[in-house]
Parts: structure tokens; sequence; C-alpha cells
């Protein structure tokens, strides 16, 4: 269930996740266009012309959600929010709690946008999408790429000044979110759609040593780059939201909580806490999609009451300096 994707245009409800070893293999993003400040990629950095399709569920969609509030462009860019459940027919728009139906383009399924733009389009259907209202095509539906595009290109947009790209940060910012993608943002994935124990116990290993070494860095700084919070920090945010709650019973990620490391679990709060972020986050929706959307993981699709977390008392990561 929801794990389909197009076929030269037709949805295809299920599809294969998985190589001969039993491990999850994620499948590249297909649009990868720009825009800039100048306008030289076609697609000019204005205002009220782009449009974000997100879940609230997806920890890669979440990432586009934070830079949007960070940088000041709720106004200038729209949104729409799909469902927490994935259907037979993928992601779809309803009117359902914290869902915003599609007003740009009118689907009721995300995948008609990927038809829209190419009728024989082949491939997976995801989120975030980045849209153009003016060519009526995808932008971009790389989140990575995604976040960057805001974070520096709507300069004389944004309502913040804020900067997650600074030029002295970014190789250690490409360095680090590379760093974290297959261990953690990646290997909680690998480590829940695994279907053979080699290929889990691999994923799960790595997860922990990745998360035991970045306990180790943020007990003497504050964030992933030093103290200044970057790209690289909002890219760990998004899959540190989701660890207990989900990924810790769901996946089978469970040598550790979060919780049980103090300089994550302070880290997590922090982020958390800055002016913007929680009205991004939605455990309702996060725990809706993962527990009823895998009923190959959990085929009874009851989705568990806890547990019982608190991202609001105080952090203590005030004690490094900070470059907010």
């Amino acid at each position: 269930m929801g794990l389909g994707v197009l076929a030269d245009g037709k949805w295809v409800s299920e599809r294969q996740q998985e190589d001969e070893k039993g491990q999850f293999v994620r499948p590249s993003t297909t649009f990868r266009n720009w825009i800039t400040v100048d306008g030289s990629s076609g697609f000019p950095a204005e205002a009220n012309r782009y449009h974000l399709y997100v879940s609230l569920a997806c920890p890669w969609a979440h990432r586009t959600l934070i830079m949007r509030q960070l940088k000041g462009l709720t106004d200038a860019i729209s949104v729409s929010v799909v469902d927490p459940v994935m259907g037979e027919h993928g992601w779809e728009f309803s009117e359902g709690p914290g869902c915003i139906p599609d007003s740009v383009n009118h689907a009721h399924y995300l995948w008609q946008l990927y038809v829209k733009v190419d009728r024989h389009y082949s491939g997976r259907v995801t989120v975030p999408i980045l849209w153009d209202k003016q060519t009526q095509t995808i932008v971009n539906n790389e989140s990575r790429e995604i976040i960057r595009m805001l974070d520096t290109e709507f300069g004389d947009i944004a309502q913040s000044d804020r900067d997650l790209y600074p030029v002295p940060l970014q190789d250690t910012i490409e360095q680090t979110i590379d760093a974290i993608y297959q261990p953690i943002n990646n290997g909680v994935y690998r480590a829940g759609f695994a279907t053979k124990q080699a290929a889990y116990e691999e994923a799960v290993t790595e997860l922990f040593d990745a998360l035991d070494h970045w306990e180790q860095v943020l007990g003497q700084q504050r964030y992933l780059c030093g103290n200044q919070l970057t790209e690289a920090d909002i890219c760990l945010f998004t899959t540190l939201l989701r660890f207990d709650p989900v990924y810790y019973v769901h996946f089978k990620c469970n040598l550790r909580r979060i919780v049980d490391y103090p300089n994550l679990w302070g880290y997590l709060r922090d982020i958390y806490q800055l002016p913007g972020v929680k009205a991004t986050c939605n455990l309702e929706h996060i725990k809706r999609h993962y527990y009823i959307s895998h009923p190959k993981v959990n085929p009874s699709r009851l989705v568990p009451k806890g547990p019982i977390l608190d991202f609001e008392t105080s952090h203590g990561r005030e004690r490094f300096s900070s470059g907010i």
C-alpha cells in the first residue's frame, strides 16, 4: 500500500524496493531544475510563483517546511499538504485534519501532478515537490536542493536574513549532510524496510554508530557544524523528531532512544523550540502515516498511543556560544 510507482504514465500500486540481499534501495529523484536569483535557469526567484507540495509525515518534505518558516517565505510560497495515510494510489489530497488540498492543480492524487508534467512519466511519486505555477511544471523534487534554493536564492523576498549556508562553513555543511544521509536519514529506512536479517543488522549497526558519533560531537558544540545553525541541522532534525515515536518501534531501531542520548535529546529540543519550527511538526500525521501506510511492516495497522515526549522542556544548549 502506498509504495507504488508510475510506469509509462500509469499508476502501479506495488513496487520492488529491495535488492537480492534484502537491502532497501532508494531510487534517485528525477526533477532537478533550479530557481536562481537572476532567472538564468529559467526559474527566477519570485514571490507567489512557486508552490510546495508536502507531507507533514515525511522527513524529507518536512525539511522544506522548516526552511520556508526560518527564511520567512510563508507568504511568498504557498503550500499543499497531503493526507498522512498512503492508500492504493499513494499520496492523496483530502480534507482531513492538518491537510491542505491542492488549490493550484486541483489534483486528487499526487501522481497526477507527475503525469501532468510528463504523461509518460515512469518512476516514484514523492514529496516534496516545488511547483512553478507559471510554467505549470515541477521544478525540483529533491529535498536537499529545495532547501538550498529556499535558503540562498530568495534573499530579496525572504523576510528573514538568517543564513543557514554561510560561506565559511559551506564545505563543512556539505560534508556533514553527506555524512548523516546514508547511516541516519536513510539508515532508518534501510533498517525498517530490510527483508533479510543481515541487511537489517548492517543498517542498524551503522545507524547507531553514527548516532553515537554525533552524540559526542554535540557534547562539544551546539550544532553539527559548530555553534551556528545550518542546513545540516535541519536535515538531521527531521529524522530525530520521528525516531522515538516511529523508528524505534516501527523500523526496529531499538538499541537506544533519542531521549537516552543527553546531547542529541537536548539538541532536538533546541531546534524544535526555534521560532516557527514547532508549527511544522505534526506527530499525529507522522504516527498515522508510518503505522498505517506500511502493512508489510505493521500488518495490524494499529497506531501506538505513546511515547510521551515533551519537546518544550529546557534544553540547556545555551551553554555553548550561539550563532543562531
